[in-house]
């Protein structure tokens, strides 16, 4: 109990060394210096006349959402569809963080989309993001979705057409396309966002963010060749959550020194990879991976499986809670929040002590092993698992700048201030990540108008409603690809998308196929979903008591608007999966609207 109680005041403290009045509005959007990290470093955009397609599907997100979207469209035996997408090519977020080091750090078996339908064999457990790359470029190949994307194109409005029912698409080419359908995969992280360091910009050299590395500069590439531009530079790299644990070791091997910024550690466990067996992958039977998917998803959210296929950071944390919550019950407690509440500390500080017991073990130097260690519940922000990051701190080349919570101060010609200490430097890389609970027209870009002139984001001005987090009343024809208020697994975002994906092609099929010109959720419907939400208020946000993240709004308050964006079905993930499984395969779609003009419906009922 007084280690319980040491471990709170501490967890407490550290969190109100963080905890900033301005919340999410400490970082800023790229413009003025940073605008072109809204460009593609990557592909050349070639000019072309605009166009005025109409089409029955238009998938604006070309990452894995948008891929899977597309792949199940084609197999329904629906082709005419667009895919449009900013970037160069398809990928997503996986197209532009090619950044050094960058790996996923959920098992390749789960995380990679439609793997056992698409002629792919992982490397390794975790694999590079190229690798993740070529697998998406892989299933645009396989599907034939390479004909059908509108690439290097950012759409720049999305206004319901009532009178024509459809959706008429603007783009920064000045195209005007229309569709019967929208599918919105713009993704959970997916515009890059800035510290609002004081006079940053008055930094006299290059400086740029990871989603847009500058190859040219660094030298190297994204395979791990070495980044020989780097010989002779000191290198200040912003940031130490998971995108920074993973740049840390390639930037050490070739900076001639690099520091690293440090607001609050993030907690490292081990990864432990390991290469794949081509012989064993080939012997998996038909639809594996879904038994794979369901498997991870029941472990990691604390349910019971004969194996552990995976065997990661995740289901061993879940596995902890839910084996003492067993012995609990079995030594005679009764069943109750109040005894899963134990489990569940008495497990996280367990592996907390592991956490910071591991640091002790690998960095060399006393004081930055202890200005490493993280004083937080390990769900307070995602965790990490690598085996170079904290061996890196060893390096004589290396420094770790911890700031203790405030941050870097302010920025000049020469380098970066902490406090009254200058480090001068000739780089400035910022791993500061993507937004995160900002207005979702911020973070797709552009605003969508549905029926009457109402925006999304004045529907969702009191917060986040839906069905299934997919589809809102008075918005018809429109499928929102995501995790909030459906499965919400933040351990496998992929695994979200590509239900999600399967849904939406369903619907759709099942919409032409009866000769429906509109698909749309009735307010009943909605409200019910809601309601049932609010009545769990499941959610992935981390406890208000952790050190401020993305996980809790950055120690924000959290009211309404915040709980909903974040809410997830009330009985967990698997049994969201088997839900809305059922819900497709009935033919039924209850909550749907079907009708064949604005106010006729096919069948002569309401759905």
């Amino acid at each position: 109990m007084e280690h319980r109680e040491a471990l709170q005041a501490r967890y407490r403290e550290e969190r109100d060394k963080r905890v900033r009045p301005d919340g999410n509005a400490q970082y800023r959007q790229p413009s003025g210096r940073f605008a072109s990290l809204l460009d593609d470093p990557f592909t050349p955009r070639a000019e072309r006349a605009p166009r005025s397609d109409d089409v029955t599907v238009a998938i604006i997100g070309a990452g894995f959402g948008g891929l899977c979207t597309g792949a199940r469209l084609r197999q329904a035996g629906i082709d005419d569809f667009l895919l449009i997408d900013g970037a160069g090519g398809v990928g997503g977020t996986w197209y532009w963080n090619r950044y050094p080091g960058a790996m996923c750090d959920t098992a390749a078996m789960v995380y990679l989309p439609l793997l056992d339908e698409v002629d792919t064999v992982p490397s390794a457990k975790y694999i590079p993001a190229h690798e993740i790359h070529a697998h998406a470029q892989r299933i645009a190949t396989t599907f034939g979705l390479d004909d059908r994307a509108l690439l290097s194109t950012e759409v720049t409005a999305l206004d319901w057409d009532d009178r024509r029912e459809r959706w008429i698409i603007s783009t920064d080419r000045g195209d005007t396309l229309t569709a019967r359908f929208v599918a919105m995969g713009t993704g959970p992280l997916h515009r890059a966002k800035l510290p609002a360091i004081a006079e940053l910009d008055r930094f006299g050299g290059p400086m740029f963010h990871t989603s847009r590395w500058d190859w040219e500069l660094t030298g190297g590439d994204p395979t791990g060749a070495p980044m020989t531009g780097l010989a002779g530079l000191r290198v200040g790299l912003v940031g130490t959550g998971a995108t920074a644990v993973q740049c840390v070791p390639p930037l050490a091997e070739t900076a001639a020194h690099l520091f690293v910024f440090q607001r609050t550690p993030s907690s490292i466990d081990v990864r432990n990879n390991h290469p794949i067996d081509a012989t064993w992958f080939a012997e998996l039977g038909e639809g594996w991976q879904r038994d794979w998917l369901l498997n991870f998803a029941t472990l990691q959210t604390g349910g019971f499986t004969d194996v552990d296929l995976v065997q990661d950071g995740w289901t061993d944390i879940a596995k902890r809670i839910r084996d003492r919550v067993v012995t609990a019950v079995t030594e005679g407690a009764e069943f109750t929040p109040e005894t899963v509440q134990r489990a569940y500390e008495d497990s996280d500080d367990e592996k907390m002590d592991e956490i910071r017991a591991r640091v002790d073990a690998i960095v060399a130097d006393p004081a930055t092993a202890e200005a490493l260690k993280p004083w937080y519940r390990q769900l307070c922000k995602r965790p990490c698992f690598h085996d170079e990051y904290l061996q890196a701190f060893n390096r004589p080349n290396v420094t770790l700048v911890d700031t203790d919570g405030a941050g870097v101060d302010r920025a000049d010609e020469r380098g970066l201030w902490v406090g009254e200490r200058h480090i001068e430097l000739d780089v400035v890389v910022l791993a500061s990540g993507f937004e995160v609970g900002t207005e979702y027209a911020r973070r797709c870009g552009y605003e969508t108008t549905g029926r009457d002139g109402i925006t999304l984001s004045q529907r969702w001005s009191d917060g986040m409603v839906s069905l299934h987090g997919m589809h809102v009343a008075g918005f018809p024809n429109l499928f929102i690809l995501g995790m909030s208020q459906g499965a919400n697994l933040i351990s496998n975002i992929t695994h979200n998308l590509s239900e999600a994906a399967t849904t939406a092609a369903t619907i759709i099929a099942a919409a032409l196929s009866t000769g429906a010109s509109t698909v749309e959720v009735t307010p009943e419907a909605e409200a019910a979903w809601i309601e049932r939400l609010e009545s769990s208020g499941r959610a992935f946000l981390g406890n208000p008591d952790c050190t401020p993240g993305y996980y809790n709004n950055e120690g924000g308050a959290i009211g309404r608007r915040e709980r909903l964006g974040a809410s997830g079905y009330p009985d967990g993930p698997v049994a969201f999966f088997h839900y809305i499984d059922a819900w497709r395969r009935s033919g039924e779609f209850a909550g749907l609207h079907f009708a064949a003009s604005a106010s006729t419906d096919t069948n002569g009922a309401q759905r």
